[in-house]
């Protein structure tokens, strides 16, 4: 039978309560009647005492115990109640007609012990009754009964524990057993409430994360549940509604990643389906100059295929790279070599801080993926940097680390844009736009290549209104090491 987990609370909980109730009732009726047999020998200890005095007075009068031996009843009632006080009630078990006859003598009221629990020992501790009346001598507690100063007999009590309770002190247990269990019973109920009432309020939040667990598995991501406590199950609703989030986040920006890669792909095809289709009508004949422009489109849409696949196999860690000790600064001087001529002819000039070329340091990278991250940033630079313009590449060794900058000399970008610069897709309204031919692929493949030598990468709007972008690679003691 399966049991549901509110259920197993329920029970786990009830159960704890029971068992704390059994044990308070187990110990309470342990030590209710340990304590009260206690109270009892105390109480019999200060009547034995007294009858012992009355005892040595009634020797003193006589000089012997035969006045005491030939009426045992009055030991009885001055055993029990003290001289001139009433005879004990009959027990309830007795007649009616035998209430105020003289009270048996101790021990032999019906059902008890066939010895009393008083017995009356000469000075010599031994019985002044047949031996067969009494129990051993050493089942009894000895009190002296003197005359005159000395010691005249011994008054002995049997012990508690080799006799049992007067009825009425059954009869008393009994009703403090009846209240403990009464009390038992009202305070297990009561808990069975109070751990209803508890499981219910700490589950409470379980049945949210339950629902909102199947919300999201229908791709309902905009669910979120309420916090209402900072405890563990409060801090739990947050990761919850933290990876909802997330979650939304990350399905708008798969939509908006499609929408961005239809668009990207569908103008070049269109480019390329006009023209061609233009050919084929005769509008357009097939010149060297209409062959450039379809090889360009195709260029074009190699080009973002080729970054869309770079891009994929960075982000899923699938991407091939041999990383070994290399020097960054020797291949940003190469690849600067690279597009050294470019930028003269675009009109950017270009300035080296810090002799790159002459620095030697290591991190653990790809050289080949160096030289593709170096490369689209100066691309980058290339398309949006305003002409004339400064392309400025610096470097520092802090703190462990190689960090490397390179500052155009503008436009910058809006703030709000430049936590989204490395986004897939992502172009900036305005200088920075799809015109100027880019993909919108190679920060996104930077940022990629970065974080793949355990590296970061960021951007920034400089002094001058330009963009710099800074990147930082931990250093590596270099090869050997």
């Amino acid at each position: 039978m399966k049991i549901e987990f509110r259920h197993k609370i329920f029970l786990a909980l009830l159960l704890n309560s029971a068992a704390i109730v059994l044990c308070i009732l187990l110990i309470g009726s342990y030590y209710g009647a340990r304590h009260f047999r206690g109270y009892l020998a105390r109480v019999e200890a200060a009547r034995v005492s007294k009858l012992a005095d009355v005892l040595g007075r009634e020797y003193a009068k006589r000089g012997n115990w035969g006045a005491v031996l030939k009426n045992p009843e009055t030991l009885m009632g001055l055993r029990w109640f003290g001289p001139g006080m009433p005879p004990p009630p009959p027990p309830p078990d007795k007649p009616p007609e035998m209430a105020g006859a003289a009270p048996p003598p101790p021990g032999l009221r019906p059902g008890g012990p066939p010895f009393p629990p008083l017995a009356l020992f000469d000075a010599g501790k031994r019985p002044l009754v047949p031996s067969g009346d009494v129990s051993p001598p050493g089942s009894y507690s000895f009190t002296p009964v003197k005359a005159n100063g000395r010691v005249v007999g011994w008054l002995g009590l049997k012990k508690f524990g080799e006799r049992p309770f007067h009825h009425l002190d059954v009869e008393f247990l009994k009703r403090q057993s009846e209240i403990f269990y009464a009390t038992g019973l009202v305070v297990l109920v009561l808990a069975g409430l109070a751990t209803f009432v508890l499981s219910r309020r700490l589950l409470a939040p379980v049945r949210e994360l339950e629902r909102g667990t199947r919300a999201l598995s229908s791709r309902r991501f905009d669910t979120r549940i309420a916090v209402s406590s900072d405890d563990e199950l409060g801090r739990l609703a947050g990761g919850f509604n933290a990876m909802a989030a997330a979650l939304e986040n990350h399905q708008k920006t798969q939509q908006q990643w499609l929408v961005d890669i239809s668009h990207e792909l569908r103008t070049p095809l269109a480019i390329l389906r006009a023209e061609i289709e233009a050919m084929q009508d005769g509008v357009r004949g097939v010149t060297e100059q209409a062959l450039e422009s379809l090889h360009q489109e195709v260029v074009h849409l190699s080009r973002i295929v080729g970054d869309l696949h770079d891009l994929s196999l960075i982000e899923a860690g699938s991407l091939r790279s041999e990383l070994v000790p290399v020097n960054p600064l020797k291949t940003l001087t190469e690849t600067l070599d690279l597009f050294r001529r470019r930028l003269e002819l675009r009109g950017i000039g270009l300035e080296l801080q810090n002799g790159a070329e002459e620095t030697t340091v290591w991190v653990l990278a790809d050289s080949d993926r160096l030289k593709q991250l170096f490369s689209n940033i100066f691309e980058n630079a290339l398309r949006y940097c305003n002409v004339p313009g400064r392309l400025t590449v610096s470097h520092r060794v802090e703190g462990g680390e190689l960090r490397i900058g390179l500052e155009d000399s503008g436009p910058g970008v809006p703030e709000e844009a430049l936590t989204r610069l490395f986004d897939r897709l992502y172009r900036v309204d305005g200088a920075r736009s799809r015109e100027s031919g880019g993909s919108g692929l190679g920060l996104a493949i930077c940022r990629g290549i970065v974080e793949s030598f355990a590296g970061s990468i960021k951007a920034s709007n400089c002094s001058g209104a330009g963009l710099k972008i800074d990147m930082s690679f931990p250093l590596h003691p270099g090869p050997g090491a």
